[in-house]
């Protein structure tokens, strides 16, 4: 069933509390205080399930000293009802109410004309016209105006097909994303404990799920939950919700805090924004301090232009960036409200682009960085976001940036021109990053193989990559080769000079002849005809062609020998034996004898068994 949040807005005693009681045949003002004074003063919440349809109704205040109780409200939903009194049609509230829609970007709705049994028909048509004049040009330009009794029923089947209708075009909250729970109450039902309620914006809640709260990050447990006054195992987005939690007072729950899966997002104090000031406002100046209202939360931040210091002019929308007072949990593309502080109106609103902003960057750049954010698609964010370092992003990090999950970012790398990376924490790296990375390491071993001729290559350690990037980078780079810790470009060959080639090939010659009696290596070193230093060298590059085989520190054999040693071997496969019978074999004494054993246990070509050996 599809499931879609109404809201209510316009002037106080204008009929929304009546009009829901009358859809919905529940009564939204629960407080003691609203019943006495005949007036709405906090959010009020009823459900209605119409042609396969689940409506959940949000009924706010329309007192201009209440609009905050409003906005907690209004951030959550998918469709509104305009109410407009007929025998009052447009008042401030009405204004202000609509304007806020507005600003929130809600794009589906109706008006709806109340009290049409206390006006005649001609009043009720001039109410008409001037309600189709006030939203010309907005949202809800060319929506049904339905005029309704909520004393006499008259047109409310009309206005139920009406919302049914929308509600059918209305695009359906995403069950696949993280979910979010902004509370908007929070109190201690008996036998239960702390319950919260809230609108699912995003995802699905579980029973017996871990829930993290932000600002803050407590873990909590979900004992139980609700929709509509029913319990379920399972809530999804777009669904008023109640949630039972263990090991929490109400108390320590207010409104204002949001429920999410827990180590994904981060609370923060910096947002990056497309602000739009309303025509009626005064110009917005640099440094103002403001009434912030996100979701059910509210609290006072400070604006900073991001074009120089002049003021935002009315009617204009710009980027700014808010710095918060308190910590909130903001994702991008979260609308917001700003309200002045005196008077406290309504006076602008917009959308968060980026809830960590880099806090050092050039004003031309955060500019033309923010107009690529504004609407961006998620592998565009994600392309932006990993790029700007790099080393990349975590996935972790990332999911925080962008409010997606781990699954899917790996899912949208490839359109994003990232590259999944293994490392302690999973990593995306921008495809242009490892470009240049891997043109770097090639001019890095270029000049190593310039200024080091006799060396195989570069050792992994020393190379101008990340750690955790470069096996990542050698899979996707043809050109170097990889040997052990040795880095190399792959057209790079040992370069001898004459007397060099000599060298090598005397010192392999004198090992070969030597069979298993080898000679001691500084002999070796000393008959080379070069220098010591670069004897040495040609001596390990003999041993990394494994033409040499090292046995032990002071012992080395020519690859020949040792082959003809484990050919002997084999053909006495399953022999016990003892030194004695291995120097009689090889014609080796003991000092030789006895390394050239525990090489070959080592190999396991041998296993010693007390003071004998198996041959393998």
């Amino acid at each position: 069933m599809k499931n879609i949040i109404v809201g209510t807005a316009g002037h106080i005693d204008h009929g929304k509390t009546t009009l829901v009681r009358a859809l919905t045949g529940i009564d939204t003002d629960r407080l003691e205080e609203e019943k006495r004074r005949g007036i709405t003063i906090d959010l009020g919440f009823a459900h209605l399930e119409h042609a396969g349809i689940r409506f959940g109704f949000v009924d706010v205040p329309g007192h201009e000293r209440f609009v905050k109780n409003m906005l907690a409200g209004a951030g959550g939903i998918d469709m509104v009802l305009l109410v407009i009194g007929a025998d009052e049609s447009i008042k401030p509230q009405t204004r202000e109410h609509f304007d806020i829609c507005r600003l929130l970007d809600i794009r589906q709705g109706l008006v709806v004309l109340t009290k049409s049994d206390a006006v005649d028909e001609e009043v009720l048509e001039l109410a008409r016209m001037e309600a189709a004049e006030f939203v010309a040009g907005s949202f809800l330009d060319g929506a049904p105006i339905v005029s309704v009794s909520g004393v006499t029923g008259a047109g409310l089947p009309a206005l139920r097909e009406a919302m049914a209708a929308i509600a059918g075009r209305t695009k359906g909250r995403d069950t696949t994303a993280p979910f979010r729970l902004p509370i908007d109450r929070s109190f201690t039902l008996k036998g239960f404990g702390t319950v919260v309620t809230g609108t699912l914006t995003a995802g699905q809640l579980n029973v017996e799920q871990e829930v993290e709260v932000h600002p803050g990050g407590r873990r909590l447990r979900v004992r139980g939950v609700q929709v509509h006054g029913g319990a379920v195992d399972k809530a999804y987005a777009g669904q008023r919700t109640a949630v039972n939690l263990a090991g929490v007072e109400a108390s320590e729950l207010t409104r204002g805090l949001v429920l999410t899966p827990p180590d994904l997002f981060h609370s923060t104090q910096a947002l990056d924004c497309s602000f739009t000031l309303l025509p009626g406002a005064q110009p917005l100046k640099h440094r103002a301090p403001i009434h912030f209202h996100a979701g059910t939360a509210e609290v006072e931040a400070q604006v900073r232009m991001l074009r120089g210091t002049e003021p935002l002019q009315p009617g204009t929308t710009g980027f700014v960036r808010l710095l918060l007072n308190e910590p909130l949990l903001l994702l991008p593309g979260d609308r917001f409200i700003a309200r002045m502080f005196s008077p406290v109106i309504t006076i602008g609103g917009g959308v968060v682009l980026d809830n960590a902003p880099p806090p050092r960057m050039k004003k031309p750049l955060v500019l033309d960085r923010l107009a690529q954010l504004e609407g961006a698609s998620l592998p565009v964010r994600m392309s932006l976001f990993a790029q700007e370092d790099p080393a990349g992003c975590t996935v972790a990090a990332l999911a925080a940036r962008v409010g997606a999950t781990p699954d899917a970012l790996l899912a949208a790398a490839a359109l994003a021109g990232l590259v999944p990376v293994r490392a302690a924490e999973p990593r995306l790296v921008a495809h242009t990053a490892l470009d240049a990375y891997a043109a770097g390491l090639r001019l890095a071993l270029a000049e190593f193989h310039r200024q080091n001729p006799l060396l195989r290559g570069m050792p992994r350690a020393s190379a101008p990559v990340p750690a955790f990037l470069l096996d990542t980078l050698l899979a996707s780079t043809k050109d170097v080769a990889a040997e052990e810790d040795l880095l190399r470009l792959g057209s790079h060959r040992l370069q001898f000079k004459g007397e060099e080639d000599e060298a090598i090939g005397r010192m392999e010659a004198l090992f070969r002849e030597a069979g298993l009696s080898v000679p001691a290596v500084n002999e070796v070193l000393a008959k080379s005809g070069v220098d010591a230093n670069r004897a040495r060298t040609l001596l390990q590059i003999l041993l990394k062609d494994k033409k040499l085989v090292r046995i032990s520190t002071d012992l080395i054999y020519h690859g020949d020998a040792i082959a003809q040693l484990r050919a002997l071997l084999a053909a006495r496969k399953g022999i016990r034996f003892g030194v004695a019978d291995f120097k009689d074999w090889t014609g080796v004494s003991r000092k030789y004898a006895i390394p050239l054993l525990e090489f070959l246990d080592r190999e396991r070509v041998t296993r010693r068994d007390g003071d004998q050996r198996l041959i393998l």
